[in-house]
């Protein structure tokens, strides 16, 4: 059994660090002009600043990493990594806030914010809002025990928003893994991104109203979900009732919340994944329950494939030179002041 297991594990490493490989594009420049060292000479304190604010928020509230680390992809997935997410409704422009996977649970705007005051003050009209929420997500991850990764930046803002695009291109706790699959084939992500990036749920809470259907009627047969720990399922119908406490919140990973680790994939192994979108990464499909497994087996392969795909996820469609701007406000476009 060892034997075929590491056979597997050597497969597996062979299959996707060639395309890994690939990724890290030339001479430091890997991903169509954004790089690191962007704001080395025009605002060098930049990163300082980001990772000060970002450490301080996430000292007053352990969640807030994992609200930072979720705002960039749900950024990413809208337009490509360009902060709309950030633009408040105004003249014009109708906010993905509204939309249904925003509407009261995407949050951390107010620390984004504050890192926006500290860089305007440091270096005007520099820094721009999607860089902010590359950087806040890295810096989230590392503070609660992840991996490290060099953030390529040189994004600029974008110049509208799409709720249309936040309702249809976000993935879904309830949507089924090829519909997944295909949201993130949309952004040219594939399959190891998927399920390497699904391993944020190792941090962070979810709402009641996300899971509900897995307690009581996942097939609409009036069933909880087979493929749930029994004991686990009973635990959250204690919280998690057949109506009402919509908002009440339960850890995605119940093992270790607040720490960035492999648990979130040892937990699918037994049954305790919380939402259908990340139980279907072990029941539906082989190829993702290789990977789920490889993960559990080895928190190393998992930092190190969550670290490169979300440089991967972080480069879909930026904004560079004239094609955005640099907002003074996140919340606002340059011209818009209402």
């Amino acid at each position: 059994m060892a034997a075929s297991m590491d056979g597997r594990l050597v497969l597996l490493t062979c299959l996707l660090v060639a395309p890994l490989l690939l990724a890290g594009g030339v001479h430091g420049h890997p991903w169509g002009g954004l790089f690191p060292q962007f704001y080395d000479h025009s605002c060098p304190q930049a990163k300082e600043i980001v990772k000060s604010i970002v450490a301080q928020a996430v000292a007053r509230e352990t969640r807030m990493a994992a609200s930072l680390v979720r705002l960039h992809f749900h950024d990413c997935f809208v337009q490509g990594c360009d902060a709309s997410i950030l633009l408040d409704n105004s003249t014009g422009i109708v906010s993905e806030k509204g939309s249904n996977p925003n509407r009261n649970s995407a949050r951390g705007f107010e620390v984004i914010d504050e890192i926006k005051v500290a860089l305007e003050h440091a270096c005007p009209g520099t820094v721009s809002c999607a860089d902010i929420l590359a950087l806040a997500a890295r810096d989230s991850t590392l503070l609660v025990g992840g991996p490290y990764w060099d953030v390529p930046l040189g994004r600029r803002d974008s110049l509208g928003a799409s709720i249309q695009g936040s309702n249809n291109d976000i993935p879904a706790p309830n949507n089924t893994l090829p519909t997944i699959i295909t949201k993130f084939r949309r952004q040219g992500l594939d399959v190891v991104d998927v399920v390497a990036l699904s391993g944020a749920h190792t941090i962070g809470l979810s709402r009641c109203t996300s899971f509900r259907q897995r307690l009581y009627n996942q097939t609409g047969n009036g069933m909880a979900d087979f493929t749930l720990d029994a004991s686990y399922a009973a635990h959250l119908r204690q919280g998690c009732p057949r109506s009402g406490g919509d908002d009440n919140l339960f850890p995605l990973d119940l093992a270790t919340p607040t720490k960035f680790d492999n648990y979130y994939f040892k937990n699918l192994l037994v049954g305790k994944g919380l939402l259908s979108s990340d139980e279907v990464l072990l029941t539906k499909s082989a190829e993702t329950a290789a990977l789920v497994k490889a993960y559990a087996a080895d928190v190393n392969f998992f930092f190190q494939h969550f670290a490169q795909s979300m440089v991967k996820m972080g480069n879909v469609s930026p904004l560079t030179g004239a094609q955005g701007e640099v907002r003074k406000n996140c919340r606002r476009l340059n011209g818009n002041h209402y």
